[in-house]
């Protein structure tokens, strides 16, 4: 039997981690104001035990904002938040690269501060709704389209933030380009319609997320900097399209190109979403010579064979760790896992589902 590797020590970038367990970025909207606060330091310290923690989705501006309660990183108070934060988890032995979300059109006025814009790289409205503190659940608004002003702008904010989170004490970056936010939506021809450099051909509609990702990784160092990508995924409205699997290996050429820490490949079909097909991945594995983070769905036998086969070089866990702030003591020494997950309260805005899962009682 060969011997076990998701407990093994390895590096991302220049990062070096106790072990193969990432816990997934997710979002949990408990910062108030928009601001990182004690209660999610306790949050994060809790499960420090990880090798590497990716944070919940972090709008680098005002403008990303577009849930209720998310933490941003464009502001001084902001970065003292998150600073606690990532003292927390390194006291407890942990690496933390923060993931910088821009919603872009999945987002809604009443979620963001008064004068920010919802902008999109096209007026396409997605379909659905969100929830909104103080009228509930409401329909997306038609996002603006963005001028080349604009384009600038964005770019600029993703490397500030950057630069606050390397100031917060942050070990790295990993840029949010999945799951129908911002930069996904400049990849697809569903969500942009643009007939200008960002538009048009796959080449054309890669361009946004690579030039923010050249432009961070030449800001903080291309150790320092990863990417979330969800080919195939459908969340916020993001249907398929037929060059999907042309984009997305068009995309992972020009990240290797830049020699960035990690890619982080997920897939939703647990939960509902279609799968991505195996050849993909082979395929992004086989391109990107560096880190390929795996996630969706994982227990430890599959993390386990996907790490052997060298499909993945690490494996990312987002629910088992709301439930199992210890989930790596658990999985390394099979103890059983905590099934009492309160989902109800995955959004809410105090400690209850949050910070009061107990750990193994040996």
């Amino acid at each position: 039997m060969k011997e076990s590797k998701l407990f093994t020590t390895t590096k991302v970038g220049s990062v070096t981690l106790e072990n193969r367990v990432v816990m997934a970025p997710m979002t949990r909207c408990r910062a108030i104001g928009n601001v990182p606060n004690d209660l999610m330091a306790e949050y994060y310290k809790q499960r420090s035990g990880a090798g590497l923690i990716i944070t919940e989705g972090t709008s680098p501006s005002p403008n990303g904002l577009g849930y209720a309660r998310i933490p941003g990183i464009f502001s001084n108070q902001q970065v003292i938040g998150w600073d606690k934060i990532t003292s927390a988890v390194h006291k407890g032995g942990g690496k933390i690269f923060v993931q910088l979300m821009h919603t872009g059109r999945i987002s809604h006025h009443l979620n963001m501060p008064e004068g920010a814009q919802i902008l999109a790289p096209s007026a396409v409205k997605a379909a659905g709704q969100m929830w909104t503190d103080s009228q509930q659940m409401q329909d997306f608004p038609v996002p603006k389209e963005m001028t080349n002003d604009d384009l600038l702008h964005i770019k600029s904010e993703f490397v500030d933030a950057a630069l606050n989170a390397v100031d917060a004490g942050f070990d790295g970056v990993e840029l949010h380009a999945a799951n129908g936010y911002l930069l996904e939506q400049f990849l697809s021809p569903v969500s942009n319609i643009r007939n200008d450099n960002y538009g048009g051909s796959f080449q054309n509609r890669c361009r946004m997320v690579i030039e923010v990702a050249a432009a961070v990784a030449d800001a903080i160092g291309n150790d320092k900097t990863g990417i979330r990508l969800s080919p195939f995924g459908v969340a916020s409205d993001m249907p398929h399209y037929p060059e999907i699997e042309a984009t997305y290996e068009y995309l992972t050429e020009q990240l290797n190109n830049l020699e960035i820490a990690y890619i982080h490949l997920v897939d939703h079909s647990a939960m509902g979403a279609p799968e991505v097909p195996l050849t993909v991945k082979q395929k992004i594995r086989t391109i990107f010579k560096n880190v390929i983070i795996l996630s969706g769905g994982y227990d430890k036998d599959r993390a386990e064979a996907d790490l052997q086969s060298g499909l993945g070089d690490l494996v990312a866990f987002g629910r088992p760790f709301i439930n199992n702030p210890d989930l790596v003591s658990r999985l390394k020494n099979n103890w059983p896992l905590s099934q009492d997950l309160k989902m109800d309260l995955f959004y809410t805005a105090d400690d209850k589902g949050y910070t009061d899962y107990p750990c193994h009682k040996v």
